[in-house]
């Protein structure tokens, strides 16, 4: 860890302790938006970076990466959302894209 990095929080700090998402069925490919009205919820920390980053939909798997958090940490937290009403998943039937699933890939290899 660099010190330019700052404190290191542990992950069960930033879920409250639970490893287990209250919302079932979440999955790594899973397409994620934020609300209109998350935007000025006074959401706070890890929350807050996850609703800016969904103003369009993004996986699951491209939020770990990009936030550098455990998959299971951002699975708790979006589950959370998804309950307080400021996270929606993305319905949309179909097969992913070969672009969506390389993507997912490259993300996951990140970790």
């Amino acid at each position: 860890m660099n010190p330019e990095d700052g404190p290191m929080v542990r992950p069960f700090m930033i879920t409250g302790g639970r490893t287990e998402p209250m919302h079932d069925g979440l999955r790594i490919e899973t397409q994620l938006y934020a609300t209109p009205a998350a935007l000025s919820a006074p959401l706070r920390f890890e929350a807050r970076r996850i609703v800016e980053r969904c103003q369009s939909p993004r996986s699951i798997a491209d939020l770990a990466s990009a936030l550098g958090l455990p998959l299971g940490v951002v699975r708790v937290i979006v589950a959370d959302l998804i309950t307080e009403g400021f996270m929606l998943v993305d319905q949309t039937p179909g097969e992913l894209s070969t672009t969506l699933i390389e993507r997912i890939r490259d993300r996951v290899r990140a970790l």
